[in-house]
């Protein structure tokens, strides 16, 4: 409520406090692609092929999902059918605390992407000022357009109302602790999850 309420200033309090971050404005939650380009060439040769391989498997895999629009046309001239069209913007949740997964960023934001989201917007925590370098690699690999460095239950939020620096997203997928399935469950309705 107060995240809807308040926005980044919300969220900036929460981040500080519950991260132990000293962040003095939003701005400085977001991550440039230039950074996510830096940490793929920052990681070791066999975590990029790694990386890739695993990328490579799961888009393979999201495009034999993929489901098509069709359409025909009964005798009497009636048109039937199904229009598949992916939505405009999807929030990507990556835990970056005690448990750090790039696999939850693959296999979130490629199925995406294959899908046809236009946005991907990543949010992860970075709890002490410290960004996984492994977890940013993915986020490259999978094309992910936006990076937050923001958890818990205020990501979510920021994900399901949107603030100034956060856009609002049509649905929330990825894992997190019991505070970040709570304020999934909570907005649930508001965005899909």
């Amino acid at each position: 409520a107060d995240v809807k309420k308040r926005g980044n200033a919300a969220v900036l309090e929460y981040t500080n406090r519950f991260d132990r971050m000293s962040l003095t404005d939003a701005s400085e939650f977001e991550l440039g692609k230039e950074q996510l380009q830096q940490a793929l060439a920052s990681i070791e040769t066999q975590q990029r092929e790694a990386l890739e391989t695993a990328a490579s498997r799961v888009r393979n895999y999201a495009e034999h999902q993929k489901i098509e629009s069709w359409s025909f046309t009964e005798d009497d001239g009636t048109v039937l059918g199904q229009s598949v069209n992916p939505m405009d913007r999807v929030g990507l949740y990556v835990p970056g605390g005690k448990a750090a997964y790039p696999s939850s960023v693959l296999m979130n934001a490629i199925p995406a992407k294959v899908a046809g989201v236009p946005e991907l917007i990543m949010v992860v925590p970075t709890p002490d000022g410290e960004v996984n370098q492994l977890v940013m690699a993915a986020a490259a690999v999978a094309g992910v357009d936006r990076v937050f460095t923001i958890g818990g239950a205020q990501a979510v939020a920021a994900l399901a109302y949107g603030t100034e620096t956060v856009p609002k997203v049509d649905k929330i997928t990825g894992p997190g602790n019991s505070f970040v399935a709570t304020a999934k469950r909570m907005v649930f309705g508001i965005v899909g999850i």
